[in-house]
């Protein structure tokens, strides 16, 4: 068996200074089983398979696998994958706006043509649920990152179809200086079924991106992920939770990616109803693969 296969830099313009992903565009017929063989061979932090829709509305249907297991939500290979889609002309925007089906139900996306050229592909978070971490597994955190919490900020495990626990960091440099114990954070990942662990910190009034993220998974055999859509959309809904949202009123730049040699850039918004996380895309790769 033959597929097409895409590997998209998802969060950037420029190739190799995102977040890749490797789409396989035709999987119907592949078994759970093969895709995460594959997955674990292209040992990118996701892999994603297309399939026929089977929900009504749906332009697609997309599984989504880690090197060590599947996801029902993710942000960049969602965001990716649209974008080899739409490049290969399998599928076409109605009204700018595409459907996909995943683990996590439908997830819209926009899809916005500038007038300079770029193309920006946004969806929209899926509802977020919100758990504290308790008192001993937030002082382990701490532990882990070596680094403590801005002033009044709990951690929480931000539920988005992905599982990140979140911590907000005093400011942007903090992040940037952040050097966790990945090992003992696997440990933790596990016990607790995350995903893996979300650091944010703010900029100065001024700097080109509002917000410093880094995101780091290794219970999935991702150490860092070097632009985390998900993430980025739960830092998003845990600044609304923590009622900090009006701090960040309209569309505001996030940047990730530099401890990992990358200048990933998205875009978010954040309102009562909604919570979008948009980025550019460019294709690295166009070939076959052999099934």
């Amino acid at each position: 068996m033959r597929a097409a296969i895409k590997t998209v830099d998802v969060f950037t313009s420029l190739p190799f200074r995102g977040n890749p992903v490797a789409v396989v565009l035709d999987a119907d017929g592949l078994s759970a089983e093969r895709m995460q063989q594959v997955a674990h061979w292209m040992n990118l932090s996701e892999t994603t398979f297309v399939l026929p829709p089977t929900a009504p509305g749906a332009d697609y249907r997309l599984r989504i696998f880690t090197p060590g297991g599947e996801l029902p939500f993710a942000g960049h290979p969602t965001i990716g994958s649209a974008h080899a889609l739409l490049e290969a002309g399998i599928v076409a925007p109605r009204d700018g706006v595409l459907v996909q089906e995943c683990g996590a139900g439908l997830v819209r996306l926009q899809v916005e043509d500038a007038s300079d050229g770029a193309r920006w592909i946004a969806f929209d978070l899926p509802p977020a649920t919100f758990t504290a971490l308790a008192p001993g597994d937030a002082a382990e955190l701490e532990a882990i990152l070596g680094v403590p919490p801005a002033h009044g900020a709990r951690p929480f495990l931000v539920d988005v179809g992905a599982r990140w626990v979140v911590a907000q960091l005093p400011h942007a440099q903090a992040v940037l200086d952040c050097r966790p114990d990945l090992a003992r954070m696997a440990i933790q990942d596990r016990r607790g079924r995350h995903t893996g662990v979300v650091i944010f910190g703010a900029y100065p009034e001024g700097s080109p991106a509002r917000i410093e993220t880094r995101a780091f998974a290794p219970a999935h055999g991702v150490p860092e992920d070097p632009v985390c859509g998900s993430g980025n959309g739960a830092m998003a809904a845990y600044l609304r939770h923590t009622g900090q949202a009006s701090a960040f009123e309209g569309e505001f730049l996030v940047s990730q990616g530099a401890m990992v040699g990358r200048a990933g850039v998205l875009r978010l918004s954040i309102s009562q109803d909604r919570i979008r996380v948009g980025g550019q895309c460019v294709t690295c790769i166009d070939g076959t693969l052999n099934l």
